[in-house]
């Protein structure tokens, strides 16, 4: 597929990039229409030939007197017209093969371009950087994977093979047209032109209607993407009501732009059948007079009219063509518009990091206001550094920042003195094990969700990891063990077993570095030592960042640095903090009054 990194690449160029291995089915599909196309044509020349000189008495010439000689000449037709009827019996027998391999080799290309493009999509959003991801819809991403991807295909396998049948047809027409009558095909030509000249204004109408119903499928999409995730909220808080009378109104308006694309449509398809019906009784009418003045006989005004209605035929579907091209470019351009974003360049892996970690006049904000504000710390190799502070400090940005998962505006983060930037995103993410907050689980076994982050692990390896992040004997506890399934986002899981989960998911990678952002929030303070306590005796050697708001959890580590509107207010061990008196030892004071309190009254 063609780079989408490449800023002045062309939507054509992308969708050439998506055809690639659907050409040669098109190609075959193309040919077999347009066999299908000139034994359709050829049948009125035959049809007029057979009324004029086999039925009637008109002299054969040129081309229909050698073409009579082939079969005995017009007398032996005349005698045996089981001849003429086999003959287009024969076409039609040939048009019927052909009509099947163009519909088959149509179906094997459209499938084939619609995986391109699913592939192609589903990569390409999967390598978007993290801070385009967030701020784009899920379901408006989804309706651009399905809803325009099957419109695209369908007009591509459909409609650009009809186009081509169309302009075949119409040349072959219009040039027997031509042939038999000047004036009756100047007439014909005449009509057709403004029939046409409707089609591609009812495009540039359709066009902006197409799109802005586009859109709001995709609004449509994400609330009941948004509704169905969330379920459990909806149910808890009573709001089943307001969420279905939001989707109520979405779903109105999403209808109503349909109902008034579809007043347009009515209106284009009746204008044109009536242009198309006129245009025809004009033709009769015409050619009767011919017929009468004797400038005309009667085999090529039933060949004429044969011919004509070959013209208006695809004309009328030229129509549903246009609707489908404003449809389809629609389409092409939301899809080209995620293809164009740029990605990430992950690179190649080159082996395993070492050295200090230092972050060094970290800056970043999401918009103005900065989250982190020149933030330097060091950690050495091997040793554990604890982050805590408040809701909004910039926490889970301070460690999504080791990551790459965001990009510092200002100031940079190294690992053993190379700056990460320079580190292929490949590398850097092999070499990090990182648990976010939410600890996300996939609609997957409980060993699936704990292996997915390693390459064929064995059964014995997710146990392990399992033990490592106490979690072992809750799935033993569950009915089917390590094969439970766990539902969508592992609703039937507790929020502590999630992130038990993901936290042992990231221990089955061997890696140098670990981070925990407010990872174990949703278990008790005993199985946070316990897991802490694993975490020393297993992977003694790894560097670990663990951020909390729990005091408990990070009281142990090397250095603790405590973030306060994106600074680095206080420095040190937990010990010199508490005697130092400041935000952490008021924080440690409130979270360890209660249990002495609870002992002063027994006592």
């Amino acid at each position: 597929m063609v780079k989408a990194s490449d800023g002045n690449i062309k939507n054509s160029q992308i969708l050439g990039g998506f055809l690639k291995g659907s050409w040669l089915f098109f190609g075959v599909s193309v040919f077999s229409n347009l066999i299908c196309t000139l034994c359709t044509t050829v049948l009125p020349l035959i049809i007029s030939f057979t009324v004029d000189s086999v039925i009637g008495n008109e002299t054969a010439e040129g081309f229909y007197a050698s073409a009579a000689q082939l079969f005995g000449g017009v007398e032996n037709l005349k005698a045996n017209l089981w001849i003429p009827a086999l003959i287009i019996a024969g076409i039609a027998l040939v048009n019927g093969l052909f009509s099947y391999t163009n519909n088959y080799f149509n179906g094997c290309g459209n499938q084939t371009l619609v995986k391109n493009m699913r592939d192609g999509l589903f990569s390409h959003v999967q390598r978007l950087p993290l801070s385009r991801q967030i701020m784009t819809s899920t379901g408006d991403v989804i309706q651009r994977c399905t809803s325009d991807v099957w419109n695209l295909s369908n007009f591509i396998s459909n409609q650009m093979v009809a186009l081509l049948r169309i302009i075949i047809t119409m040349v072959v027409s219009v040039m027997f047209m031509f042939t038999m009558n000047l004036t009756l095909a100047g007439v014909s030509l005449g009509l057709i032109a403004a029939i046409t000249g409707v089609s591609f204004g009812f495009r540039v109408i359709m066009h902006k209607r197409f799109r802005e119903c586009d859109e709001q499928e995709g609004v449509l999409s994400a609330l009941a993407q948004e509704n169905l995730t969330g379920v459990r909220v909806v149910r808890a808080f009573g709001r089943e009501k307001y969420e279905r009378d939001k989707f109520d109104r979405q779903n109105e308006y999403y209808t109503g732009l349909w109902v008034k694309t579809g007043k347009v449509t009515a209106g284009y398809w009746s204008s044109t059948e009536f242009f198309n019906t006129l245009q025809m009784l004009v033709i009769i009418v015409v050619g009767t007079l011919l017929c009468l003045d004797g400038r005309l006989t009667a085999g090529e005004l039933i060949a004429f009219i044969s011919y004509n209605a070959l013209l208006v035929a695809p004309l009328r579907e030229l129509g549903r063509i246009i609707s489908q091209l404003s449809r389809a470019s629609v389409a092409l351009g939301r899809i080209c518009e995620v293809i164009k974003a740029p990605s990430e360049d992950l690179g190649g892996y080159e082996g395993r990091l070492s050295g200090d970690i230092v972050f060094k006049n970290v800056t970043f904000g999401y918009g103005e206001k900065p989250v982190l504000d020149d933030i330097s710390v060091t950690v050495p190799e091997g040793s554990t550094l604890g982050v805590i502070g408040g809701t909004g400090s910039g926490k889970s940005t301070f460690a999504a920042m080791l990551s790459r998962l965001y990009e510092p505006d200002g100031g940079a983060v190294y690992i053993g003195g190379r700056n990460i930037a320079e580190i292929p995103l490949a590398t850097l993410r092999a070499n990090i094990g990182l648990v976010m907050q939410e600890g996300y689980v996939y609609s997957r076994t409980v060993g699936e969700n704990i292996g997915i982050a390693a390459n064929e692990p064995t059964p014995e390896e997710i146990e392990n990891a399992a033990k490592s992040a106490c979690v072992h004997d809750n799935i033993l506890g569950f009915a089917g063990g390590y094969d439970t399934a766990v539902g969508e986002r592992g609703v039937t899981l507790s929020g502590g077993q999630r992130q038990r989960v993901a936290i042992a998911r990231a221990l089955m990678r061997d890696v140098p570095v670990l981070v925990f952002d407010d990872s174990l929030s949703a278990v008790d303070s005993r199985t946070d030592a316990a897991v802490r306590a694993n975490l020393k005796s297993k992977f003694a050697g790894a560097t670990v960042i663990i951020i909390s708001h729990r005091i408990n959890t990070v009281i142990d580590a090397d250095n603790i640095i405590v973030l306060d509107g994106g600074k680095i207010v206080e420095s040190g061990t937990g010990a010199q903090l508490v005697e130092k008196g400041g935000i952490f030892a008021e924080i440690y004071k409130k979270q360890t009054a209660l249990p002495e309190e609870l002992e002063g009254g027994a006592l």
